[in-house]
């Protein structure tokens, strides 16, 4: 009855390691919605109170609630953010390597995503 089980360590990135070619960028949009969603439980906002603070349609709010990345823009991503009472900081820095890397950081909880 033992069975071996083959597997693939991830590479941190689930869109990457599903081969998406915009990998970093999809992470960085679920980590920004991540944040705009918890904020949304913590506050206990209703639908339409979304709708109003984020100026988006009752039916956009359900896509918000439900991760939809494609729907929404990096850019309407963070301004949902600052409507929410956030501070979003975008840092441009050299790297070593050939190409650069998105990352997002909640400096609340100290959360990486990159």
């Amino acid at each position: 009855m033992n069975q071996d089980i083959n597997f693939c360590p991830g590479s941190g990135n689930i869109f990457e390691d599903l081969g998406f070619e915009n990998a970093d960028e999809m992470l960085a949009k679920a980590e920004l919605t991540r944040q705009i969603n918890l904020i949304i439980q913590q506050r206990q906002l209703t639908d339409e109170e979304i709708s109003q603070l984020l100026s988006i349609e009752p039916s956009q709010v359900i896509e918000l609630e439900k991760g939809k990345l494609l729907r929404f823009s990096t850019d309407d991503l963070i301004r949902f953010l600052k409507a929410l009472g956030k501070d979003v900081e975008i840092v441009v820095k050299n790297t070593s390597s050939i190409s650069g890397k998105l990352t997002v950081t909640d400096t609340e909880s100290n959360v990486m995503v990159s």
